[in-house]
């Protein structure tokens, strides 16, 4: 296991995530890019807890998804079933087991601040954090770095989602952005940090 996950994860977080994962009896899975989800917990019907985490995730994304996985599993079995999977017992799980991985050893300097600001307060996806969403992608692979934010996109432009739906960029409202779909003329709004595919024209 440890082998597998030094292509993973950071050099230096190898070993103590190994340990976690012997710790809480987690059967780890690394499976193909789900566009909607980053990762996943699950009890089994056996009662084993499996966690999944896309493979094509850089290593800084890789290690907040696995902790943030495994927080649900500590969380569920600390205070039990009836918790909101990102309620408070949530949060303070995934800021116990995360704080030993923010340091230099193992996340780069200008991440350092971004990571102790989002861990103050956890949200549900680090993808909803636009300042560390933006920093973390400076890190992907070539393939997935070739796409656009939609706060990136000039008003008015043309973009495609991963579904192949077309949108044209509209207004900012507040926090997010007003996007019609060519196909129905239907309003969506959408984050300034979702990533989406510009269409030339």
């Amino acid at each position: 296991m440890e082998s597998i996950l030094e292509k993973y994860l950071p050099e230096n977080a190898v070993r103590p995530c190994f340990e976690m994962i012997k710790q809480f009896g987690v059967h780890l899975k690394i499976v193909n890019e789900r566009v909607t989800r980053h990762g996943d917990y699950r009890r089994m019907p056996n009662g084993q807890h499996q966690i999944t985490v896309n493979a094509t995730l850089n290593k800084y994304r890789f290690l907040i998804t696995l902790v943030h996985e495994i927080s649900h599993l500590v969380a569920f079995e600390k205070f039990g079933r009836r918790i909101k999977p990102h309620g408070i017992e949530w949060k303070r799980t995934f800021q116990e087991l995360m704080v030993p991985f923010i340091r230099p050893q193992i996340f780069p300097t200008q991440l350092l601040p971004l990571m102790a600001r989002h861990f103050k307060n956890p949200k549900a996806s680090s993808s909803t954090d636009s300042q560390l969403a933006i920093a973390l992608k400076a890190y992907d692979p070539v393939q997935q770095s070739e796409k656009s934010y939609v706060f990136e996109l000039p008003l008015g432009s043309t973009f495609r989602l991963y579904n192949g739906k077309l949108f044209k960029k509209g207004n900012k409202r507040r926090k997010r952005y007003e996007c019609v779909e060519l196909s129905t003329g239907r309003l969506y709004l959408f984050q300034p940090n979702a990533e989406v595919e510009l269409i030339n024209d």
